[in-house]
């Protein structure tokens, strides 16, 4: 599988490190006991489904850029349909 890296072009998958499903967000804490607090951080550390087909991805070029970013990907297939720098897709989401 070949990444298309938006800084250094097309690259081997083995120059990145992959991190997993780019859709959990860091749960909030406001306002919650410190039970629910350790629970929820475990469930968005641990519990993470596994779909078959395309998600969006965060991988890590280790081997070039130093640039995380967001891959959208058919699991099934390994077929990529975007990359992006993750760091402008979370700027521009914000």
């Amino acid at each position: 599988m070949r990444i298309p890296c938006p800084h250094c072009g097309l690259r081997p998958y083995e120059e990145f490190a992959y991190l997993g499903d780019a859709a959990p967000e860091r749960p909030g804490f406001d306002n919650v006991d410190h039970a629910a607090r350790e629970a929820a951080f475990a469930d968005y550390v641990y519990l993470r489904d596994n779909p078959a087909g395309r998600m969006r991805e965060l991988w890590f070029h280790t081997g070039g850029c130093q640039a995380w970013l967001e891959v959208e990907r058919d699991t099934r297939s390994h077929t990529i349909y975007a990359c992006r720098d993750a760091r402008s897709t979370a700027e521009n989401s914000a």
